[in-house]
């Protein structure tokens, strides 16, 4: 059974004082809430406020990018070995907006991977098309061409370790969200994909779904097989909204 993830992406939101405070909101909803993973990845200033908050709690602690080396002549960069340090599990990897406004390439994102996994953390590895890629019927080739250049290189046991990210582009921000079937095939194409090449370790890799992930889509969202989580970015920065993603039916079930 693959475990359901859930993780709030606050992007460049958050003062250190208002991360605690949503951190803190956020780590009292979900207490006491089982079977699923529940993370967030505040930005870097605040990562060391927010550990402090998670410590003896249920969520775990993300980034949001790092570089792939350990330290060096990269000014503005943050090292594995920083996140590390601060206490991070997960880090966010080929995020569309690191692509489309800082020139993230697929080659940069599997140094990342590579690097993520050398330090023990969990790459989530974000892969998506634009809408003139999907209204151009390229969906399935665009994330097929991402899938295997940041992933194909890996082996068995590392790509098990892997959480993989569909996130088209067309719905991030945006208001607009993947139907459930939409979200499914592509989520059951990239499991195809995998298992031609790593075999039945692909049936252990979680694939969060995002864009415009809420409250009122999440439920459905989630009844789809491929579909084992989330990352969610506007709705996390809300804890009400955020701890009712992390809720999401049939899992209260669970409680």
């Amino acid at each position: 059974m693959r475990t359901p993830l859930i993780v709030g992406n606050w992007k460049m939101h958050g003062l250190r004082a208002e991360a605690r405070a949503l951190a803190a909101a956020v780590c009292a909803g979900v207490q006491g809430l089982g079977g699923r993973e529940v993370a967030v990845a505040p930005p870097f200033t605040a990562l060391t406020t927010v550990r402090e908050v998670l410590l003896d709690s249920p969520v775990a602690l993300a980034a949001q990018n790092m570089h792939w080396e350990e330290r060096g002549a990269f000014t503005g960069e943050v090292s594995p070995l920083m996140l590390q340090e601060v206490g991070c599990r997960f880090v966010i990897l080929g995020h569309s907006e690191r692509r489309q406004y800082f020139g993230e390439s697929d080659a940069m994102v599997k140094q990342k991977v590579h690097a993520a996994l050398a330090h023990d953390l969990v790459p989530i590895v974000c892969v998506g098309e634009t809408l003139n890629e999907r209204e151009a019927g390229q969906t399935l080739e665009v994330v097929s061409g991402q899938v295997r250049r940041a992933l194909l290189e890996l082996d068995p046991p590392a790509i098990r370790r892997v959480v993989v990210a569909y996130e088209p582009v067309w719905a991030i921000g945006t208001g607009r969200v993947a139907t459930p079937q939409q979200a499914q095939e592509v989520h059951g194409w990239i499991r195809k994909l995998l298992r031609e090449t790593v075999g039945e370790v692909a049936a252990e890799v979680r694939i969060l779904y995002g864009g415009s992930v809420k409250p009122d889509n999440i439920d459905e969202l989630m009844k789809e097989p491929d579909i084992d989580g989330a990352l969610v970015g506007g709705a996390s920065l809300d804890a009400q909204a955020f701890v009712r993603i992390a809720r999401f039916l049939p899992a209260n079930d669970l409680e």
